[in-house]
C-alpha cells in the first residue's frame, strides 16, 4: 500500500520535490517519533500548513512540543492511515549463537 499524493506536486505544497513514497514500511522504518516536517509529507500537507495545525492543536494526529521542537507519535500516523502495528515488516531475526 502506498500513501497517495492527493496529485499535489511538491513543490506547489512546500515539500521536497524528491518523490518520496510513503508506504507502511517506510513509516514503520522511522521509530517511535519523527518531526513534524516528515510527517506532513506523510499526510502531504506543507510544512507551514504542518506548523499551524500544530500550533491550533489540529495536526491530523497528536504533536508533542518540547520547547521549540515538536515530535509526532509514528504509532499515531499509523493509526490515522488505518495501518496497525501488525502491518509492521517482521524483525530481522536475532544471529545464531553457533
Amino acid at each position: 500500500m502506498t500513501i497517495p499524493n492527493h496529485g499535489r506536486h511538491p513543490h506547489v505544497c512546500g515539500q521536497p520535490a524528491d518523490d518520496t513514497t510513503w508506504t507502511p514500511e517506510r513509516i514503520h522504518a522511522l521509530g517511535l517519533h519523527t518531526d513534524i516536517a516528515t510527517a506532513a509529507r506523510i499526510f502531504g500537507v506543507s510544512r507551514a500548513a504542518a506548523y499551524d495545525l500544530a500550533k491550533r492543536g489540529q495536526f491530523p494526529v497528536p504533536v508533542l512540543r518540547f520547547g521549540t521542537r515538536y515530535r509526532v507519535p509514528v504509532a499515531a500516523i499509523l493509526q490515522a492511515l488505518r495501518l496497525s502495528a501488525g502491518d509492521a515488516p517482521p524483525a530481522d531475526p536475532p544471529p545464531s549463537a553457533t
